[in-house]
């Protein structure tokens, strides 16, 4: 069994940019021996996300108005009045949304469907510099 480990760095907008990480996240796998098992992809961060989704400029909207929705900015959050950064609902979307992905790797090769894509969702309040560990494991 074999473990690699590759770190992207990104810069983002904050407010709910969305990256497509697709492109960065093969190559880390393309550098790796690792042929067969799994990949994680990670962002190092409490206020931003990692999914899987179609990234097409109305699901990209789409996903804004819901987390608008489930976690919107400004009502009242707890950590703002601890903290006075006001970005208690980036640290409510990125919690539900979960800091990684883990996929199945096949042949080298993410097995991911034709529309679907390894993303990045910032939430915080001002841009950022964020960085998300491709991890892969096995053979």
């Amino acid at each position: 069994m074999m473990i690699a480990t590759h770190e992207l760095t990104v810069q983002t907008r904050g407010d709910g940019d969305m990256l497509d990480l697709t492109a960065q996240v093969t190559n880390a796998i393309q550098r790796s021996a690792v042929r067969s098992g799994l990949v994680n992809v990670a962002v190092i961060g409490s206020t931003a996300g990692i999914t899987t989704i179609e990234y097409e400029p109305g699901l990209v909207a789409d996903m804004q108005k819901a987390f608008d929705r489930i976690a919107p900015m400004g009502v009242a959050y707890e950590h703002d009045s601890r903290w006075g950064d006001g970005n208690g609902h980036a640290h409510v979307r990125a919690s539900m949304l979960g800091p990684s992905v883990t996929l199945p790797l096949v042949d080298g090769q993410t097995v991911l469907g034709t529309w679907q894509q390894v993303v990045l969702i910032d939430f915080d309040t001002r841009p950022r510099t964020r960085r998300i560990v491709v991890q892969m494991i096995g053979e």
